[in-house]
């Protein structure tokens, strides 16, 4: 038998090879009750899991044995008799750790990614294993798939245009106005999945955090083509100038919302990027929109999923900044209607209603804020694990450790990603209904990011000290006339809703 996980639902998972299923191979799949008892997930995240596995199981038909099991384990027993069962790499240590545990399990190659994991510890290992930046990676990736190249050069003569991405959004409008992402339609399986659901949490083993109502995001592979197809025919083209923009009254703005169906198997990353670049080709997309796209499938996406592996499972135990704060309620349950800050309420409404934001209210809004408040990283890895539809342990680990809350010390990111006021009220319409002002620090009306960011660097100023891109802000701190007082505010506010 050939074991498909529900991250592993694309066709490129049976493709016959070395490491795959022949075509006559019987398929397994198990839905294990206990992964959902274990951790409190976002509703509607179980749902398209479960659904997207459901109707999986559906399109293989006679094919698969789909077993619905308390454990993996249970499941297998009850499934294989015995008989030898091949599975490809899982996408996480826990998982991989179970399956290597099983007898007569053989695990392959992983599949659903640019660079095996062997081609990129040869690259890492080159550079000696320590400075392993994402635009060298990035560089490498798109000469080694020819992505975007003319020849030996960057398409257009630059590698990064990061510089034209990043324009305020358009605030009298309110949004971009262009054609909404792809929704797809609820079926029977919908319906079941969410009578499950409901019965797990009156059975009261299960509790779940978030809201589920219709379900927003591809489920079958059907789906997941149009999604794609919407987005480099109707979106693309305006996706990179405001791809780090936020607006309240559209979240989703002109990204392309494949993240879940990605991290799901439906899509494969060679089949996201090549359309996007045969776009700017056939000039339906301008180059500086198709590269910010690329970017985030061949250099980030692919970079995070190297990373969560070459750094091993101790990666997650870093904490660099000594944070041990834990998560106050009101986050953990996702109760945005206690905070009175416009971004954060916004943004944990978005999180609690759709399980989705995209990167910069991800990074800037919600990270930022807990990396300012001393959260314990490994905490605010798992929240985000579990809230988020296309959450994964290797997808949130390099991403939050690293990327946001910098536990790992400058291993992934040049400096701690953290801002004030300023730069949401650049980059955002969020500031102007706020109760707080961006450029108060201190007072009724300060901005508990921009008093948060001056505390961060006023904790932290020593660890600080030789980094050369907060040398300048680290260098204003003596000259705050008030930063006794916003010593005494923030150590006051505590962990209350801002």
């Amino acid at each position: 038998m050939h074991w498909l996980f529900g991250d592993q639902l694309g066709p490129h998972f049976l493709e016959p090879g070395e490491d795959g299923p022949g075509r006559d191979t019987p398929l397994l799949m198990i839905e294990a009750r206990s992964v959902f008892r274990r951790r409190r997930f976002h509703r509607a995240k179980a749902h398209l899991l479960l659904s997207a596995m459901r109707h999986r199981a559906a399109e293989l038909g006679d094919r698969v044995t789909y077993v619905r099991a308390d454990t993996y384990r249970d499941g297998l027993d009850r499934a294989a008799h015995g008989r030898p069962v091949g599975v490809h790499h899982p996408t996480s240590h826990a998982a991989l750790r179970l399956v290597r545990s099983l007898p007569g399990v053989t695990v392959g190659p992983a599949r659903g990614f640019l660079v095996p994991k062997a081609d990129f510890e040869k690259w890492a290992d080159g550079h000696g294993g320590k400075r392993l930046r994402q635009e060298d990676f990035y560089r490498w990736v798109r000469r080694k798939h020819d992505l975007l190249m003319d020849g030996d050069r960057p398409a257009g003569g630059r590698w990064n245009l990061d510089h034209d991405n990043r324009e305020s959004p358009p605030r009298d409008t309110g949004s971009l106005g262009i054609a909404r992402p792809y929704r797809p339609r609820e079926d029977d399986i919908d319906e079941e999945v969410r009578h499950d659901l409901d019965r797990w949490e009156r059975d009261g083993d299960i509790s779940f955090v978030g809201r589920d109502g219709a379900r927003l995001f591809p489920a079958t592979r059907a789906e997941a083509r149009r999604a794609l197809a919407r987005f480099v025919g109707h979106r693309l083209a305006t996706f990179g100038p405001y791809e780090d923009a936020m607006l309240a009254g559209d979240p989703v703005m002109s990204h392309s919302v494949l993240s879940s169906s990605l991290n799901l198997g439906l899509l494969d990353p060679a089949e996201c990027v090549e359309p996007a670049e045969q776009a700017w080709r056939e000039g339906r997309a301008p180059l500086n929109s198709v590269e910010g796209f690329v970017r985030q499938i061949a250099g980030w996406r692919e970079y995070v999923w190297q990373l969560y592996w070459y750094f091993g499972e101790d990666y997650r135990r870093s904490n660099e900044l000594r944070h041990t704060a834990p998560l106050p309620d009101w986050w953990s349950d996702l109760d945005a209607d206690t905070v009175r800050a416009n971004c954060l309420r916004t943004v944990l409404a978005q999180v609690r209603d759709t399980g989705w934001t995209h990167h910069i209210p991800r990074l800037m809004i919600l990270g930022s804020h807990a990396l300012q408040r001393g959260w314990d990283p490994a905490a605010v890895t798992d929240w985000f694990h579990r809230c988020f539809v296309d959450g994964y342990d290797w997808v949130m680990l390099p991403n939050v450790v690293g990327m946001s809350q910098y536990a790992d010390g400058g291993r992934m990111t040049t400096k701690p990603y953290t801002s004030g006021g300023a730069y949401i009220n650049r980059m955002s319409d969020l500031c102007g209904p706020c109760a707080y002002r961006p450029g108060d620090r201190t007072g009724e009306h300060a901005c508990p990011y921009t008093a948060g960011y001056w505390a961060f660097l006023d904790r932290h100023r020593g660890r600080l000290a030789d980094n050369h891109r907060v040398a300048r802000p680290l260098r204003q701190l003596d000259r705050l006339s008030d930063l006794a007082d916003v010593r005494e505010q923030e150590h006051a506010r505590g962990d209350t809703p801002p």
